[in-house]
């Protein structure tokens, strides 16, 4: 099988990109590193087994060779990341997205779009369905990411529909594991890298909305299963279990064996009050169900910390 993962140095796209060497693919990754780091897949550029284009997806609009499978993760992700580049988020989501589309549909490829829960904004349905449209403020500062992803949604629908390309859609809910940065301004490596310090931990807003935390083997294998089913709807990948940030708070002090107290500040505009993903079509039309609960997720994570900072 020959793959193309773009966005393949980041955090989950590496993860992928550990599958489907494992699995004996060709493996193409491009990221141009703006929030990727190199370091994620440096044991595969060096034993030769992955082809690594440091490019950006709104630059590239052919690819040499045969191409069964493109998986397009490119973005920033985070909200610190992409409020940093709002412009560079969108012209992925949009140019980047059109360009990858336009490869698989000259190579007849399957393409999966990696979405996101954002896509529901601050939400009024909870838990989140697929058929829920969202509340999104278009001209928010999180916006850059929301709506670019609604309409990288768009985009790609409109391919299967016109070009009848196979296309699948995963709606990505909050995802932790080995390799997220401490600075990328996510809850839990900001939890984790404040907690090993003792340092007090940021809560935003009374902490006590909340969020649904899905680990990265889990989160791997649900995008896996859709590539392998190719629906064209749009599917909740995420873990359902609903914790505050209170809550999360308090788990990761006390695994880490923490002395750490709490700091208050302001909770940003249009940060959504609740996320939990209802999962029913991941069960039935994937098969797959999450396996790795917070507890033990966080604490392979925790070690993972320690070990990266000795």
């Amino acid at each position: 099988m020959n793959v193309l993962v773009t966005g393949g140095a980041g955090f989950i796209g590496s993860h992928l990109v550990d599958h489907f060497v494992k699995a004996g693919a060709k493996t193409i990754v491009i990221d141009n590193l703006i929030t990727g780091s190199e370091g994620n897949i440096a044991h595969h550029i060096d034993s030769g087994r992955i082809t690594f284009l440091k490019e950006d997806v709104c630059n590239i609009d052919k690819i040499s060779g045969e191409i069964d499978v493109i998986t397009h993760l490119a973005s920033p992700a985070s909200p610190f990341d992409y409020l940093r580049y709002p412009i560079e988020t969108m012209r992925t989501a949009s140019l980047g997205t059109f360009n990858m589309l336009e490869i698989a549909k000259q190579k007849r490829a399957k393409f999966l779009l990696a979405s996101t829960s954002e896509v529901y904004g601050d939400p009024e349905q909870h838990p989140q369905k697929e058929e829920y449209w969202g509340n999104v403020n278009p001209v928010g500062p999180r916006a850059v990411y929301d709506e670019g992803k609604r309409f990288a949604e768009a985009l790609t629908t409109a391919y299967n529909r016109e070009y009848d390309l196979e296309t699948s859609i995963v709606r990505i809910f909050n995802t932790y594991g080995e390799r997220m940065r401490e600075e990328d301004g996510r809850v839990i490596p900001t939890f984790i890298s404040q907690a090993l310090k003792n340092e007090p931990l940021t809560i935003f807003g009374d902490g006590k909305q909340t969020r649904s935390f899905c680990y990265i083997s889990d989160m791997v294998e649900g995008i896996i299963r859709a590539v392998q089913v190719g629906k064209p709807q749009p599917v909740n990948i995420g873990n359902p279990k609903e914790y505050t940030m209170l809550q999360v708070a308090d788990i990761v002090r006390k695994l880490c064996l923490s002395t750490s107290g709490l700091k208050y500040l302001p909770l940003p505009e249009n940060d959504p009050k609740k996320r939990r993903p209802d999962i029913t079509r991941a069960k039935e039309v994937l098969g797959w169900t999450p396996k790795v609960d917070l507890n033990t997720g966080l604490i392979r994570i925790i070690e993972w910390f320690r070990r990266k900072d000795d």
